[in-house]
């Protein structure tokens, strides 16, 4: 190893990011590993759902990233990049306040020999009037909140308005039946069961609380197998939900929506889950990107510039099919911080890379449909054929899948003591964070 510390700067700590950086850190040691995110804890963001509805509480669930930094030894930055400069090979990050505006870290420069952006997505509204204002977006953990806190208030006014007005309905829309729109319509349904148990009591949470999932494609989950569509569907509207397709969104308003066609779906509280982008920082670096962002790598994940590397939702990667690109999904960003892991350690000792390239291995899908089902389909099980799973089954293989980041990042016995610890707990634990 070269006796000047090469820096591996990976910024970004979601499931691809965070890997990586535990990965590398725990064998080479936080001189040469950099991990820069704008949050202080870590949530895995398929769970951001559950963060939504209140059934994950952030301050139980979420893992800090200075506790990973100091378990699986690399450096974390706490910060948000305001520029990077290739020229020089660094990075500036802004300034960090606290809650009450306190300057906590100034605005610091990080110099940077290999780059990794791990930045992932953020909700795309596609030019839509209103939607910025008026819904949110479940593209962070503090959006997440937000929607949670915003969802309560309009339990509680509910509550008291349906004492006043026997016929009051809350109505709730979600744009985008995506695995996201559909996870959280299911997990809110079932949030809203548990609301009567707080003193929202004049509720009738089956009929007084609408929930409507608007898709702009002919079925659901559009990007999954059509069984997989069609299955999820008959749940949702098991549980009380309504789904229209082919419905495209055209303007949002604060108490409706409206489609191309012009017709009004009412809302007290709308979610926007409908397509994402990249960070639109990542188009300054004078590197590639494509229409919604994300920069161009090569079957190496490598970008125009040899020293800088992307991953994850904020990279357009190749697939195997000429002229297709590989989706914004955790599986990939996992399965690309295992690719990565080598040939960070090669240029950390200063070797060639070699010509490996990066090859997607799909194993199917699983969406979560509330928290006793789901729906699954498991590919390149048994020579290229899929196996489509339901039920119980599926919703604990999804649990799985948290589980299985987990390892990647603290190992076997730390996430089996994490593990059980919150089984044995979760019995003192509010069902619904409602505070």
């Amino acid at each position: 190893m070269k006796s000047e510390a090469h820096k591996v700067v990976i910024v970004g700590g979601g499931a691809g990011g965070l890997e990586l950086a535990a990965k590398l850190g725990r064998k080479f040691g936080p001189q040469h590993v950099y991990l820069v995110d704008k949050a202080g804890d870590h949530i895995w963001k398929p769970s951001l759902h559950e963060v939504a509805a209140g059934t994950l509480d952030i301050h139980r669930e979420g893992l800090s990233y200075f506790m990973l930094a100091k378990d699986c030894g690399f450096t974390f930055i706490f910060g948000e990049v305001a520029h990077v400069d290739r020229d020089s090979r660094l990075i500036q990050l802004k300034p960090v306040f606290s809650d009450q505006q306190v300057e906590v870290f100034p605005a610091r420069n990080l110099h940077y020999d290999t780059l990794v952006l791990a930045v992932g997505s953020k909700s795309n509204f596609f030019g839509t009037p209103g939607a910025s204002e008026f819904a949110i977006a479940l593209d962070s953990t503090a959006e997440a909140e937000r929607f949670r806190l915003r969802f309560l208030h309009e339990l509680v006014t509910a509550n008291k308005k349906k004492t006043e007005h026997a016929d009051y309905v809350l109505n709730v829309g979600i744009v985008g039946g995506g695995a996201t729109g559909v996870e959280l319509a299911a997990e809110l349904r079932e949030a809203c069961a548990d609301a009567v148990f707080y003193g929202l009591n004049s509720l009738d949470t089956h009929n007084d609380i609408q929930i409507t999932l608007l898709e702009g494609s002919d079925r659901i989950l559009s990007a999954l197998p059509e069984k997989m569509s069609s299955a999820a569907q008959e749940l949702l509207l098991e549980r009380g939900i309504t789904v229209k397709t082919s419905v495209r969104v055209a303007r949002v308003e604060a108490d409706a929506l409206y489609d191309a066609q012009g017709t009004r779906y009412p809302v007290d509280l709308c979610v926007w889950a409908a397509g994402i982008e990249a960070p639109a920082f990542l188009t300054q670096l004078r590197l590639d990107t494509n229409r919604i962002n994300q920069l161009v790598v090569d079957r190496q994940l490598r970008t125009s510039d040899p020293a800088v590397f992307a991953m994850g939702d904020c990279a357009q990667t190749p697939w195997d099919a000429e002229g297709q690109f590989l989706p914004a999904r955790a599986q990939v960003a996992h399965q690309q911080a295992d690719f990565l892991l080598p040939i960070m350690a090669a240029r950390m000792q200063g070797k060639d890379i070699g010509s490996r390239r990066f090859r997607f291995k799909d194993y199917g899908s699983l969406v979560s449909v509330g928290h006793s089902r789901g729906i699954g389909s498991l590919m390149g099980v048994l020579q290229g054929k899929s196996w489509f799973v339901e039920g119980l089954l599926a919703r604990l293989m999804y649990m799985s899948l948290h589980l299985m980041h987990h390892m990647a990042v603290l190992g076997f016995v730390r996430t089996g003591s994490l593990a059980l610890g919150r089984l044995l707990t979760k019995r003192a634990a509010p069902r619904v964070k409602l505070h």
